[in-house]
């Protein structure tokens, strides 16, 4: 297949994702794998990017892509990854230090010590089930999600990666708040998988009980009532682990109130909250607010908004360890991927981007696909 020099990319445009032609396609470097693009999805820090002005003007946009390999790096290791290979795997769009490489393009440049391998086909359906990942669009919507869910565990956490030990790894609860969402789905079935906590509470709207206890949520509290934390404190007064996995100002102030007041508590949310965004009357000294952030897999630093994160080699190697022991597991159907809305084109991206930050989507992934 030849390799065009330019491609069509979402690019960020002033405060806008916009849809641009002849735009250079990425060169390949290290372990680097250049994909034609068949599907992406969205993430919350698409749009974030945009709107917070962390990514640079011109950046290439879009974390979540899924392929066909056309060309690879130089020290790709060549007997697991192949020219025509079907994968996929997280991308830093709109990022500082490499603009020119983003998920929503016609070629993206994928890290293959991250990457999933899989036979994957274009379904051409407008929505998918949750299920077995067997297509581009179901693929795509889980490398930012799971990989999130694998850094809080194996990194964040410390638990190890063992399939279906008979024993707890920790013999105590874990809250979930944000069940439904990409990362709260994975988390669970992920934490299930690897008897990694006593009991598995999460947070959620009521219509997504039964799925999510398929996936082996024990308890479910809905958002939606009043005196949703009151039931959860009641019930479990001394949770110590709990993770926002919608990370807002205020999904944080309600996840610290379900914590345990004497015990050491860590919470861990998704963005850069910090007690900072806890009411001052009601900061506890036992407990940690931390966070986990991606793009610290690159194992490069990270310019983000008005921080660097520093090269952490252990988040990377963790997160390497992590894709080779859950890839074999989410082929084999054990891990199931999120139900799927899939629009069609690039062009669909500005929308797919609107439609997530205005929360017009409710436990699915919004996915675009390309020709």
């Amino acid at each position: 297949m030849s390799i065009p020099k330019t491609m069509k990319a979402v690019v960020i445009e002033g405060d806008k994702a916009v849809l641009k032609d002849n735009v250079p396609v990425p060169k390949l470097t290290g372990s680097l794998v250049l994909i034609k693009t068949k599907a992406v999805a969205g993430n919350p820090t698409d749009w974030k990017h945009i709107k917070y002005k962390i990514g640079p003007q011109g950046a290439i946009v879009g974390c979540d892509a899924a392929g066909e390999i056309v060309a690879l790096g130089p020290d790709v290791d060549k007997s697991k990854f192949a020219v025509g290979d079907t994968i996929y795997s997280i991308v830093h769009g709109s990022s500082v230090k490499h603009p020119g490489n983003g998920a929503f393009a016609e070629y993206s440049a994928l890290d293959s010590k991250l990457s999933f391998k899989a036979d994957l086909t274009l379904s051409g359906e407008s929505r998918i089930p949750a299920g077995v990942v067997k297509s581009f669009e179901a693929a795509a919507t889980l490398p930012v999600s799971i990989d999130t869910a694998g850094a809080i565990l194996h990194y964040n956490f410390g638990n190890e990666l063992i399939w279906e030990p008979a024993k707890p790894q920790h013999d105590f609860p874990i809250l979930i708040w944000g069940g439904a969402t990409g990362v709260g789905q994975m988390l669970i079935q992920i934490a299930k998988k690897i008897n990694a906590y006593s009991k598995i509470i999460v947070v959620a709207s009521r219509k997504h009980e039964a799925t999510l206890k398929k996936y082996g949520a024990d308890e479910l509290f809905d958002y939606h009532d009043s005196d949703v934390v009151k039931q959860i404190k009641s019930k479990y007064p001394n949770v110590t682990y709990l993770v926002d996995a919608v990370s807002n100002k205020e999904t944080i102030q309600q996840v610290y109130r379900c914590s345990a007041d004497n015990e050491p508590v860590t919470i861990l949310q998704l963005t850069l909250l910090s007690e900072k965004d806890i009411a001052e009357a009601e900061r506890k000294s036992n407990v940690t607010i931390t966070g986990t952030l991606l793009y610290s897999a690159t194992g490069e630093e990270v310019p983000f908004g008005s921080l660097t994160l520093p090269a952490n080699p252990e988040y990377r190697a963790k997160s390497i360890e992590f894709t080779k022991f859950i890839t074999p597991k989410i082929n084999a159907g054990e891990i199931y991927h999120i139900p799927v809305k899939v629009y069609r084109g690039l062009e669909s991206v500005p929308q797919l981007l609107d439609d997530i930050e205005f929360n017009r989507n409710s436990g699915e992934k919004l996915v675009a696909t390309l020709n």
